[in-house]
């Protein structure tokens, strides 16, 4: 089936339902009207719906009548609740968990026999912009996942991972933009003590970020060596790495990862 033929249902329409379809219509990977969307909070669901173009189904059954793939959104404690009566109906079409902690195994145990994978998206993925964290363990068929490949390669960049290691995966790419907005903001801080607008600080820090990452990965080059090759001799930047390092920058990073992983 081409691309721009598959509806997407989701069940559960909060912000990372919302990210993830807001994603797939704006990056032009299906249309809005490929998106159908139930939540329990109804007045929520109709105006994010409408604002997106999409539909809004009448209950979590009508969603999956009418897609082809249903995206799982709801919190980790309600899935078996509400996936096991529709268990049958779920038999005809491939079911995207990004309910956090229900792995392949834990799935499985509540739609035994249904086509299925566990990922964990991040938000930055509803600009074009994520990372799609995909459980290597799965039932899918091997057309199922150049579907699901499909649908968001173009809007993340995806990575197969072990069950042990989703978790972990998932708290570096989908906790961390809070963290790391936490930096850009204190840099933006620094810019306006020191005379910038606002607005142009958030601007300017933010973008920093982006090619720093985009370098990262494009190049091939480590964050050492890309600290190093900006750091001159008794240059401006080695003071402020320096500086950091007194701080505790990078322990404190690590720490906070260390406080969600528990």
């Amino acid at each position: 089936m081409p691309l721009q033929d598959v509806t997407v249902g989701f069940i559960g329409f909060g912000n990372m339902g919302r990210g993830v379809a807001r994603g797939l219509v704006n990056g032009g990977v299906i249309g809005a009207g490929n998106v159908i969307a139930f939540d329990i909070d109804r007045d929520r669901l109709m105006h994010d719906t409408t604002r997106l173009g999409a539909r809004a189904a009448a209950d979590a059954a009508e969603v999956v009548a009418e897609s082809d793939v249903v995206v799982v959104a709801v919190k980790p404690n309600l899935v078996a609740e509400v996936l096991r009566p529709l268990a049958d109906a779920l038999d005809r079409v491939i079911v995207v968990s990004i309910a956090w902690g229900m792995w392949n195994e834990q799935l499985e145990a509540v739609i035994p026999g249904t086509r299925h994978i566990s990922v964990i998206p991040n938000l930055p993925i509803g600009v074009g912009h994520g990372v799609l964290v995909m459980e290597d363990a799965h039932t899918l068929e091997y057309e199922d996942v150049a579907v699901v490949r499909g649908l968001f390669e173009p809007i993340a960049m995806l990575e197969s991972v072990d069950t042990a290691h989703m978790s972990a995966a998932g708290i570096v790419t989908s906790c961390a933009p809070a963290f790391t907005a936490m930096y850009v903001e204190a840099l933006a801080d620094a810019g306006v003590r020191y005379g910038l607008k606002r607005d142009a600080a958030y601007r300017l820090a933010a973008k920093m970020v982006e090619g720093t990452g985009s370098q990262i990965i494009e190049e091939g080059v480590t964050p050492a060596a890309l600290k190093d090759a900006v750091c001159s001799p008794g240059g401006a930047t080695i003071k402020g790495v320096v500086a950091l390092e007194h701080s505790g920058f990078r322990a404190a990073a690590i720490s906070a990862i260390e406080a969600v992983q528990g």
